[in-house]
């Protein structure tokens, strides 16, 4: 966005009080700010009750409408001085989204948002000051705010507020200006999991660790680096030019103390004739400081002191215009210092607005006035009549200060005899941009029992509680009075421990986060309790499991959108801690449905994990939904998902899986045991302990598993590469190409018996056990003719069948649809005698496995599977009910 002030229209610089009437002023009393003059013909509502400065610009470059995002035609648009909020003329009178000068006035309940690492995002916008994203920038992983690194702290703590905490009543936070005070989720409701049923005490842990968010290496976000050039200038037309004509000047402008210390600045560009009320309102204006320039002054950091050390009182502005028409600087005035600071004035009383905090009252905050006497104790009782709680004493009420912080949500509770107004001077002198994010709530005593629940993963499988507890204690030192075991997942070699302190906890997280225990590292997080009892009736929450590196790494982005349209507590990393931990925070909900995002290996997993965790559960057969994003997405293509995800409005992709049919599908449990053998290949001579794996699609021997593999270890030694489905099937087809001379003789090295009968096998150098009619990307292996010796295949059967495939070669012509593969068996039992070490792969996931035994049979019972419905044309008024195609068979689904 380019645009250029027309000749007629001065700039209008906002540094007054918000206007009588606002949601930022007071009701009760006025501020020191005097009145503006009017709005002239070329600018439009000049202040409106959102904080817009808006004039009237000329369009240089073509432009859009931050508003409608539609193209501003002609060379008008109005332009907020501020924010650089761009708008039609006809949008004026339509806009909601405040200016950041107001934002932190307006918010409701302060929640911190959770930046993730940079990252480049396409047509994008800043939320502060509405530039282009053109450098890598930051976004929420709840609410998708993006902004650029050096806005985040002007960035306003509007994020969603999704769990109890222990001291408020929770809302759905990012409805609350233009929806009911109380949201209806729209057409997610049954799907979401409410706010007000879900209760996490976070105290010390950030919302990164609340919502199991990977933390990223990086920097943190808005702090920069100490360098002079690291921080950003200042927001509106100055940002896009920096004083390279003659007739401006570039200053550096700190904001109290801790920015001076920090070398954290901004920059403003300035005439050099320009009146000092002037600069002061440029200033102000590059932290969004909506207040009275009368109550500040711009003083000089003395030249001996550098950025980063303590300094003195510098001396005011002195570097104004001559008054005279005509005048210029003399040429011996003495130069004018490049780095100011802002100081606000000192004041022998002070307007307070004090916020009710969670009191249900009918006021938003009521305004007292604040002297040198003035302690947190006078203040409550002066408050509490205005509340209309002066029946109760003050010993129940507590002045708690908020620092509305983007990025975390600091509480202090202050003591009684503490002096407000030496406090807020105090804190006016170290950030005029904090002061400014920063509100005083009076809230009632209550004690909070604390409650933290941490998930611990990666310890060794089969211990019992005792050894577990042991085991603990010598790592990281437990305290036995403070914290339990509350959960033991002993095959899975993790527990969930109960902590009755905050500080034990954030002690217990830390040094579990950076622990390994026989040489694997431990996994914690932090988990939040449902309150099962409080879900509504018709409250089928909906827990999304993302993987996101399968595939095309297009987890990531879906990661961030379904945390954003559903709560972000039943959005599950499968990178941070596995589905453990989700199945574990839904173990106590009647009723719940799955989303697996994911290849074929993450669903198998996800179902692996289900068949261990089913006893624990209350809902023992949740239905799963599959987004695919592997590969080869077989069970995906089955079940009317797709071969693969395109970039679909993560939106429908939730309405689909609300009205998806439920259909079953055969699980196989795979008992792997590997005997000692002196001569097998690849130096695998010792005795392998026997294994349990669960299979859903398909178990390849041979050849097949070998491609696999290959594949698998190209992926993990460069997984950069591996970001696209198209050059995944192209690694797949380079991996065959050098294996198609290649020849194994699998039918000489494998004994085979269905139902305790030996088969004979023919010339093959790969057997493969089918459950579902889609293999490598969608083939039809066992194919469509059809044989009397033989069932028709189902994946609801109760049967497998057994292909071989000759080589490369055949597999590629299996592929292309020229042959299917030769049918060998049909059965529900299956023992397979490997001779030597050999590949195997399960569900897309392969390995060597020793020469020994492999046991297939049926594991109970069947699982539920969600198939995506047909898109049929629907008459208006038709409910979903009505539906009469029932559910359908999978054998019955042409591709």
């Amino acid at each position: 966005m380019a645009a250029a002030a027309e000749p007629g229209a001065r700039s209008w610089l906002g540094g007054g009080s918000p206007r009588r009437g606002s949601p930022a002023s007071s009701p009760d009393l006025g501020s020191r700010g005097l009145p503006r003059p009017g709005p002239g013909p070329e600018r439009a509502g000049a202040r409106s009750a959102l904080g817009h400065s808006f004039r009237k610009v000329t369009l240089s470059k073509p432009t859009f409408c931050h508003l409608c995002s539609d193209f501003i035609w002609g060379l008008a648009g109005f332009l907020c001085d501020v924010c650089n909020f761009m708008s039609h003329e006809k949008c004026l009178k339509h806009v909601k989204t405040p200016c950041a000068t107001v934002a932190p006035s307006l918010v409701r309940v302060p929640v911190a948002h959770c930046f993730g690492p940079r990252g480049l995002y396409k047509r994008k916008f800043c939320a502060v000051c509405r530039k282009g994203l053109e450098a890598p920038a930051l976004r929420c992983e709840v609410c998708e705010l993006h902004v650029h690194p050096d806005c985040v702290p002007f960035a306003c703590s509007d994020c969603r507020q999704c769990h109890q905490d222990g001291h408020r009543d929770q809302a759905h936070s990012i409805c609350c200006a233009s929806l009911a005070p109380e949201c209806t989720f729209g057409r997610l409701r049954t799907m979401i999991l409410p706010p007000a049923c879900v209760r996490l005490l976070s105290r010390n842990f950030s919302k990164m660790h609340c919502f199991r968010i990977s933390e990223s290496a990086g920097p943190e976000p808005g702090e920069g680096d100490d360098s002079m050039d690291g921080s950003a200038p200042a927001a509106g037309p100055a940002r896009d030019v920096l004083a390279s004509e003659s007739s401006k000047q570039t200053l550096k402008v700190f904001d109290g103390s801790d920015a001076v210390q920090r070398n954290h600045f901004r920059i403003i560009s300035v005439p050099r004739l320009a009146r000092s009320e002037e600069v002061l309102e440029a200033a102000l204006r590059a932290f969004y400081i909506a207040e009275d320039t009368r109550d500040f002054e711009l003083q000089a950091l003395p030249s001996p002191v550098q950025p980063g050390g303590p300094g003195g009182r510098g001396k005011a502005w002195s570097g104004g215009a001559l008054e005279e028409e005509g005048g210029r600087c003399p040429a011996s005035r003495e130069p004018t210092p490049e780095a100011w600071i802002i100081r606000a004035l000192p004041r022998l009383e002070e307007v307070l607005k004090v916020y009710p905090a969670w009191l249900k009252v009918g006021v938003a905050y009521v305004s007292i006035r604040v002297t040198p006497q003035s302690t947190a104790r006078t203040v409550v009782l002066e408050v509490l009549p205005l509340l209309g709680r002066q029946a109760e004493g003050p010993e129940s009420f507590r002045l708690v200060e908020v620092l509305m912080g983007s990025r975390q949500v600091q509480r202090t509770v202050l003591a009684e005899e503490e002096l407000l107004l030496s406090r807020l001077q105090d804190l006016r002198k170290t950030s005029l941009r904090q002061m400014s994010q920063t509100r005083v709530y009076v809230a009632e005593s209550r004690a909070v029992v604390p409650r933290v629940s941490l998930f611990v993963g990666g310890l060794p499988p089969g211990l019992s509680p005792q050894e577990y507890g042991s085991l603990l204690d010598e790592a990281v030192a437990t305290k036995a009075d403070l914290v339990s075991l509350s959960h033991v997942y002993s095959s899975q070699g993790a527990v969930v421990l109960d902590v009755t302190c905050f500080a034990e906890a954030e002690r217990l997280y830390m040094l579990l986060r950076d622990t390994a225990v026989h040489c694997r590292p431990l996994a914690a997080l932090v988990l939040p309790d449902v309150l099962h009892t409080k879900l509504p009736p018709d409250c089928c929450p909906l827990l999304v499991f993302v993987n996101p590196k399968s595939g095309g790494l297009k987890g990531r982005d879906l990661l961030c959108s379904f945390r954003k349209l559903l709560n972000p507590h039943q959005v599950s990393d499968l990178t941070n801690g596995g589905p453990l931990p989700g199945f574990h925070v839904f173990s106590q909900v009647p009723c719940f449905r799955v989303l697996v995002c994911g290849g074929d290996g993450t669903v198998g997993w996800v179902l692996a994990a289900l068949e261990e965790m089913r006893h624990r559960l209350a809902c023992p057969e949740p239905s799963v939904a599959i987004l695919p994003l592997g590969t080869g997405n077989d069970l995906g293509r089955v079940l009317r998902w797709g071969a693969g995800y395109s970039g679909e409005d993560p939106l429908s992709v939730l309405v689909s899986v609300d009205e998806a049919d439920d259909v079953l599908m055969d699980r196989w449990t795979i008992l792997l045991d590997g005997h000692g053998a002196s001569g097998a290949e690849n130096g695998l001579a010792d005795m392998e302990p026997p294994k349990i794996v669960q299979m859903s699609n398909y178990c390849g021997i041979g050849i097949d598993a070998e491609l696999s593999l290959d594949f698998h270890q190209a992926r993990e030694e460069e997984p950069g590469k591996f970001t696209s489905r198209f050059h995944n099937k192209g690694v797949y087809v380079r991996v065959g190409l050098q294996k198609i001379s290649h020849s194994r003789s699998l039918h000489k090295a494998i004994r085979l018996q269905v139902e305790q009968q030996e088969v004979e096998l023919p010339s093959i150098e790969g057997l493969i056990f089918i459950n579902i009619p889609s293999w490598g990307s969608g083939a039809d292996l066992w194919g469509s003719d059809s044989d009397s010796r033989f069932e028709k295949p189902r994946m609801d059967d109760g049967l497998l069948e057994v292909v071989g495939v000759t080589g490369v070669m055949h597999m590629g012509q299996v592929q292309g649809g020229l042959r299917s593969g030769i049918r060998i068996a049909q059965g529900s039992y299956f023992r397979v005698t490997l001779l030597k070490a050999t590949p195997v792969q399960v569900d897309g996931e392969p390995w060597v496995q020793a020469p020994g035994h492999m046991i297939i049979s049926p594991a109970s019972p069947k699982v539920h599977m969600l198939r995506k419905a047909k898109q049929k044309p629907k008459k208006a008024g038709t409910p979903k009910d009505a539906r009469a195609d029932g559910v359908p068979t999978p054998e019955g689904d042409p591709k």
